[in-house]
């Protein structure tokens, strides 16, 4: 097992991560006050890992509660399921809620707790890739609007995240594919020796092995926790870590939350961003080209989808975390490692961005 620490002064916080963690009950008791658990997951998820979970949680009085899968369940009505089961088991406020489960259960129970009775105590336990290396940690929790993704939820920190990196064997590869988009993110904006590893090792990432998983798991939570412990609110140098993400979150507005995943999103957003950055002459088409090859070895999609028109583009983006003051900023990359969050771009890039041939540049080779 190995420990790095999200140093948020008295809410800092621990993230083990290693083989078997879910059946280490000693790691989880210093986490939880009272007497009272309520485990929150999915209908996938359950009968894989619920029943190993509920065993290290035996001295507690555990609460299951299920819920639907999937990110059009991220919504106000499968939330009130978290509050009727707490609330019809009479859990109190040394009530624990642990999210088993990838990147919606964390989002969905993270935002229970932190409105149950006011703020209850909360643990992630991630299942995926995508929320290992990413969702658990930071303290960001919501729900998807219709109007919107992720527009409706606090910043609520978690006690502990366990993350036992067997739980990877039983995910399905698009779901694998989906997380590495976010592994290659932080090459993209603040490692770029870590972009050069990602290329080394990308196969053996896509294969399961575990060596290089807790490499990539490792190094992806000490950039985050790094950035999290700078800036917890994202006022400034967290909002880095949304490279891609105002894109991407359009297409995931506009095409139906679900039929993209997250990070197949992230990804085509991302080469979006890489795009413009080459536009703005700060990154070089053959830099620009390395990101789109990387995605595509790792099995991500580069094209954003056909339907989608620049307006449509500018109208879901719009209503993005980063407009402030009616401007958008955009995450776009200064040099290959280097992040920068910007409002000062022509608009004519920005448009020329959103019509450019990405069919023609995901063909690129060499």
């Amino acid at each position: 097992m190995q420990t790095l620490k999200v140093d948020l002064g008295e809410r800092s916080y621990p993230i083990h991560f290693g083989e078997g963690l879910l059946d280490q009950p000693q790691l989880l008791a210093p986490h939880i006050a009272g007497r009272q658990v309520a485990i929150v997951t999915n209908e996938t998820v359950a009968p894989l890992y619920l029943e190993r979970l509920t065993r290290s949680l035996a001295a507690y009085s555990v609460l299951p509660i299920i819920l639907p899968d999937g990110e059009s369940f991220k919504n106000w009505e499968t939330l009130q399921l978290i509050f009727n089961g707490l609330l019809t088991a009479r859990h109190d406020r040394r009530t624990t809620v642990i999210a088993l489960g990838g990147g919606v259960i964390g989002d969905m129970a993270g935002f229970a707790a932190a409105c149950y009775q006011r703020g209850v105590d909360f643990i992630q336990v991630p299942t995926t890739l995508l929320s290992q290396v990413d969702s658990s940690v930071g303290g960001k929790t919501g729900i998807n609007h219709p109007l919107g993704k992720n527009m409706v939820g606090a910043f609520y920190q978690p006690n502990l995240v366990l993350i036992d990196t067997t739980s990877l064997n039983t995910l399905p590869a698009r779901e694998l594919s989906a997380g590495l988009a976010e592994v290659i993110k932080y090459g993209l904006i603040c490692d770029e020796p870590f972009l050069t590893w990602l290329e080394d090792h990308v196969d053996a990432l896509r294969a399961l092995d575990q060596v290089a998983l807790t490499t990539a798991i490792q190094r992806s939570c000490a950039a985050k926790a790094e950035v999290v412990g700078a800036d917890e609110r994202e006022a400034g140098v967290r909002a880095t870590l949304n490279l891609g993400h105002t894109f991407g979150h359009a297409i995931e507005t506009h095409m139906g939350y679900g039929v993209w995943l997250h990070g197949e999103a992230v990804a085509a957003g991302t080469v979006m961003a890489l795009e413009m950055s080459a536009r703005l002459g700060w990154i070089t088409h053959a830099e620009r080209d390395r990101g789109i090859r990387l995605f595509e070895r790792a099995g991500l999609p580069v094209v954003p989808p056909a339907e989608m028109t620049p307006a449509d583009f500018m109208e879901h983006m719009a209503i993005d975390k980063k407009v402030i003051d009616g401007r958008l900023r955009l995450v776009l990359l200064r040099r290959m490692g280097e992040a920068t969050v910007t409002d000062d771009y022509p608009q004519e890039v920005l448009q020329a961005t959103l019509g450019a041939d990405y069919r023609a540049l995901a063909q690129l080779k060499g």
